[in-house]
């Protein structure tokens, strides 16, 4: 069997040693509730509240701004529907986009279901992305939430979230972005982007599954996702989970560094030279050529299937953008908005690197692609 090589680091990330250790004190001695006012709670509420302060400066947002959350999907739907909840009295109408996330897809359909929300779903380009213009057309005196996707999880395309943000200011409309993607990839600075809300996923940074953050800008109405005692300013009642806020906090500190990636974009450029050297014109880009995540690298190979190119790479982690159903291919959601062709598409596979990926690793694919193809 080949060398394990992992290449789907949009689908999780390793855990970063800063996050192991800044978990180890919390697994043994710091069992206290940080909502305890005595001797075992007081560390575990400042051990909480300096993982706040590092999410904080990974988003250039005050730490009051930071809600924890389970993950990426909580702060989605916490954003979506918490939104839509506390603004009932203002409208019922959402717009989104036609590559968003299910974790952000399915909130505004629960909503559009039970609730009587009326969902508009915005069209991309050929390249994955959203016009600005697009979205200032869609806009009603009912709008209540405008949510749009900072980097897509697939293709990497990167949204003009500033312009949509400018869009969204002068009308005086909630802005969310999902971005669990980018966080620690490129600059998600909250001020630049614009936004009002912004979701975080650990297990997209470095830190473990299961935690995640909610950026809200100071003064935006939410109802909280989860109701009981007054946790995390009343926001999101239950006790904090420490071990992995800390984690997170570690997590989000560390990626200060990395935001950009510019190593691992040129070992992507590199790999994407190689495989076009051996296929040509039988592999082709999805996603946006250069406003794209650094690491992320969605090609298709004409006239094959990606789950049977990956099929034949066993020894390789990488996902694809088909299903394989009963004889027949279907592209996903995303493919399918971008109205990439179905013989196309269908041999989608998506290559994400990371922090660790080596250029030793990608030529190792490279060579055996071109042995399974």
């Amino acid at each position: 069997m080949s060398a394990l090589i992992y290449l789907d680091f949009n689908a999780s990330t390793p855990i970063a040693p800063e996050a192991v250790e800044a978990m180890r004190p919390f697994l043994t001695d710091h069992y206290g509730n940080p909502s305890s006012l005595h001797w075992a709670g007081m560390p575990a509420k400042d051990a909480l509240e300096k993982a706040r302060t590092q999410v904080a400066g990974l988003l250039g947002c005050d730490p009051t701004e930071v809600v924890f959350t389970s993950g990426g999907s909580e702060a989605n739907n916490h954003a979506i529907k918490g939104i839509f909840l506390a603004n009932r009295d203002r409208g019922d109408h959402i717009v989104t986009t036609a590559v968003e996330h299910p974790a952000t897809i399915e909130p505004c359909r629960f909503l559009e279901r039970s609730l009587g929300a009326k969902v508009t779903v915005l069209p991309v380009d050929r390249y994955g992305s959203v016009d600005p213009d697009d979205v200032r057309k869609s806009i009603t005196p009912r709008t209540i939430l405008i949510t749009v996707m900072h980097a897509n999880n697939e293709v990497g395309t990167i949204e003009p979230i500033p312009g949509i943000a400018a869009i969204t200011r002068e009308a005086g409309i909630p802005f969310h972005t999902d971005a669990a993607q980018s966080v620690g990839k490129i600059s998600t600075d909250v001020e630049e982007l614009g936004v009002d809300l912004l979701s975080v996923a650990g297990h997209k940074v470095y830190a473990p599954k299961g935690i995640g953050a909610l950026y809200l800008r100071e003064g935006t109405k939410i109802e909280p996702f989860v109701h009981g005692a007054g946790h995390e300013v009343g926001r999101r009642a239950g006790t904090e989970n420490v071990l992995l806020a800390v984690a997170l906090g570690a997590a989000c500190e560390a990626a200060r560094k990395w935001v950009g990636m510019p190593q691992v974009q040129l070992l992507r450029d590199r790999f994407f030279e190689g495989l076009k050297a051996i296929f040509g014109d039988r592999v082709t880009l999805n996603g946006h050529p250069t406003e794209r995540l650094p690491n992320t690298l969605n090609v298709n190979f004409a006239g094959r299937v990606g789950a049977e190119v990956l099929a034949r790479l066993p020894g390789v982690a990488a996902s694809t953008g088909s299903a394989c159903h009963a004889g027949s291919v279907t592209l996903s959601p995303v493919l399918a908005a971008m109205r990439v062709p179905s013989e196309e598409g269908m041999g989608a596979v998506r290559f994400s690197l990371g922090r660790t990926t080596t250029w030793e690793e990608l030529e190792e694919v490279i060579r055996l692609l071109k042995e399974a193809t």
